[in-house]
């Protein structure tokens, strides 16, 4: 039988897009909070919300209470194009989770969860005990960093494994007590900010048979590593070398120290993980010295080149002079890339792979084409930005690691185009569907560059792969809402992207790919690639879901029944199980549904495609990062981020994981009857 729940409307309330103050600043550096770095001819949309509330507030003005928990109801391998197969025709068995504002994680009822590896645990052996009180540099090199993002699992044995776990960025005031800003902090506290960025590669086992994975704490752990923003790393492709790329402490443009807010990823079938930076603008003051030339470029990025750039800032310059731009302007051009590493080589060089260009980088989604090329999707997470595609010249060859490991150094750099099908006054920004019944329509594969050749006027190639945003600007690509992870079914081929939000887009402004004006809750688009090759240059799409409040006329859930769905918005991460389900990470509920965020699941395939359901909710103040599906489909990893963000350490908002400080975590979810995730 249908599950139902009495529901009712859900509130509009909440910051820009949905996502905290604090959030906001710490993570992206107040982006939304200032004009979009786009300013392009391409078709523009905009239009700021200016009902900014806290999440704190929104409480207290009891927008959400007893009735909002009755709201709702009841890393596969990387594929290969021309995969054939249905999804499951079957609906998700579990019982929906409801709609909460609790401090902890909630799982459907016949499962289990457990922290699997939380900030500060030992990563390299030797490290010592975390000590929130008497936090040092040096320790926090060798501990777990902080707020995890992308996760992705890789099998030793069957019992032990590797997690690679990104860390995105850091919340000082919930790190150190008293904090106010990089200007009054002290060096070493921004020393231990520097050192809790980048990426952690930790062991971890399972208990006996079941889906529960825990910390190896003992033992060699040899694959165990941190990266942080001073592990030294290689610039590769054709743009390494250049002069945009030249440094006084690095003239040959090829050796770069750290990365900065690694948000998505991807893994690759040659088994390295592709990890994205992202906000890396929020990093760099001094652009108001920074030479004339350089500053629209700087612009395009986000980065401040007018007024007090100091101001609210880390200030890693106060450690570390290479991020002052009026000392360093090429600094800047050696972060926004995405970067590969071998998780099981512990002195692996980590690659910045300038091929597949510079921007914020939100994942890297690698399918191979028809022929055995790798095609890498890429979003660019800001507003009016776009969605990008590599394709590399050599073919994948297994088992040939040498061979595969320059791959992404030469190939074609794509950005999309898309049409809609249907007349524009149909499209009016509302959110109802035109007379044919669907947001959809054609797309095309922009060429950009290839390794040797730029496709754009009045950019070299170097160029290009440098400030991609320009060249994309330059062809017409077309501007999206927050273009965050991209995803391909392992079923159907298809690949899909998760449009977080825009709450900037104008009611006349709007286009088919991005049909509602002030859009704060977002939408999945799905892509159907030419003959299923991801290798093709032209392909069709379909918004799958337009999200919010299913009582919300603007909503669509595929055209599913609204009444038998659960509330989603702001999605962000997203994975796929064996079956074909897509499963749905959100950032930004709390401030647009007034609930927790969550993890959803919904078919895309088959006689119940659009049934979305809520799998796991996440403690107050978090987003849903992850999520992370084992090969064996029995355990669901997701990474809590920024528990409490809105709080402070002396006037905390959550408490989770252990009752006394917010700490970012991973946690492993599993069916207690040791069935695959999914299953009643």
């Amino acid at each position: 039988m249908t599950e139902t729940a009495p529901r009712r409307s859900l509130p509009i309330i909440g910051s820009l897009g949905g996502r905290s103050r604090a959030t906001c600043r710490f993570r992206c550096g107040d982006a939304c909070y200032h004009e979009a770095p786009n300013t392009s001819d391409n078709p523009y949309f905009g239009d700021i919300y200016t009902g900014v509330l806290s999440r704190r507030g929104v409480l207290r003005a009891g927008a959400v209470g007893a009735g909002v928990s009755a709201l709702a109801v009841g890393g596969a391998a990387p594929a290969l194009a021309g995969n054939g197969g249905r999804g499951r025709n079957s609906r998700l068995d579990f019982s929906s989770v409801q709609p909460n504002v609790d401090d902890q994680v909630t799982v459907p009822s016949g499962y289990k969860h457990n922290v699997v590896v939380r900030w500060g645990d030992p990563v390299i052996p030797g490290a010592p005990e975390f000590d929130f009180a008497n936090q040092t540099a040096e320790a926090q090199e060798k501990q777990f960093g902080y707020n995890c993002d992308y996760v992705s699992f890789f099998k030793i044995d069957s019992r032990r494994a590797l997690l690679w776990v990104n860390h995105e960025y850091t919340n000082e005031a919930l790190m150190f007590a008293g904090y106010t800003d990089g200007s009054a902090a002290d060096p070493e506290q921004i020393r231990i900010a520097m050192a809790a960025h980048g990426a952690s590669v930790v062991e971890v086992e399972r208990v006996g048979r079941t889906g529960e994975w825990r910390l190896v704490t003992r033992g060699r752990r040899y694959y165990n590593r941190r990266i942080t923003a001073t592990t030294p790393m290689k610039l590769t492709g054709p743009a390494a070398g250049h002069e945009l790329l030249r440094t006084e402490a690095d003239p040959t443009g090829t050796k770069v120290l750290g990365m900065l807010n690694n948000c998505g990823g991807g893994t690759t079938p040659w088994g390295t993980v592709l990890t994205a930076e992202e906000n890396f603008h929020q990093y760099f003051v001094g652009g108001e010295g920074a030479p004339e030339e350089a500053k629209p470029a700087l612009r395009r990025y986000g980065i401040a080149t007018s007024g007090d750039t100091r101001r609210g800032n880390r200030r890693f310059d106060r450690v570390d002079e290479r991020f002052d731009l009026s000392k360093h302007p090429n600094e800047a051009n050696r972060f926004g890339y995405i970067v590969e590493v071998d998780p099981f080589d512990p002195h692996y060089k980590p690659r910045k792979r300038t091929m597949l260009g510079r921007f914020k980088h939100e994942a890297a989604t690698v399918r191979l084409t028809k022929d055995r090329r790798a095609a890498v999707y890429m979003g660019d997470d800001e507003r009016f930005d776009y969605i990008y595609k590599f394709v590399s010249d050599k073919k994948y060859r297994g088992g040939s690691r040498r061979h595969n490991d320059g791959l992404l150094d030469a190939g074609t750099l794509y950005v999309a185009r898309l049409t809609g099908n249907s007349p524009a006054e149909q499209i009016d920004g509302s959110g109802t569907l035109p007379e044919d019944g669907a947001f959809d329509g054609t797309g095309e594969w922009i060429p950009l560059c290839d390794a040797t050749r730029s496709y754009v006027d009045g950019f070299s190639v170097e160029e290009v792969l440098v400030h991609t945003r320009l060249a994309a600007d330059r062809v017409g690509a077309t501007k999206m809402d927050r273009p965050e992870d991209i995803e391909a079914s392992p079923t159907s081929g298809k690949v899909y992207c998760a449009l977080t939000n825009n709450s900037a887009r104008e009611p006349g402004q709007v286009d088919e790919a991005n049909p509602r004006a002030a859009n704060r809750y977002g939408h999945v688009l799905e892509i159907s690639e030419h003959r299923n090759d991801s290798g093709a240059t032209t392909f069709t799409w379909t918004v799958v879901v337009v999200c919010g409040d299913p009582e919300d006329p603007s909503t669509y859930f595929a055209g599913y029944d609204k009444s038998r769905v659960a509330a989603v918005s702001s999605p962000d991460n997203l994975t796929f199980d064996k079956s074909g389900n897509l499963w749905i990470s959100t950032d930004g509920q709390p401030g647009s549904l007034g609930v927790n965020d969550a993890l959803h699941v919904m078919p895309v395939e088959g006689r119940y495609r659009g049934e979305l359901k809520t799998f796991a909710t996440v403690p107050v103040d978090a987003e849903c990062c992850g999520p992370c599906i084992t090969p064996d489909e029995k355990t669901v990893f997701i990474a809590p981020q920024h528990p409490g963000e809105d709080g402070t350490v002396d006037n905390p908002t959550s408490v989770w994981p252990d009752g006394d400080f917010p700490r970012p975590s991973v946690v492993s979810i599993w069916h207690a009857n040791g069935k695959k995730v999914g299953s009643a």
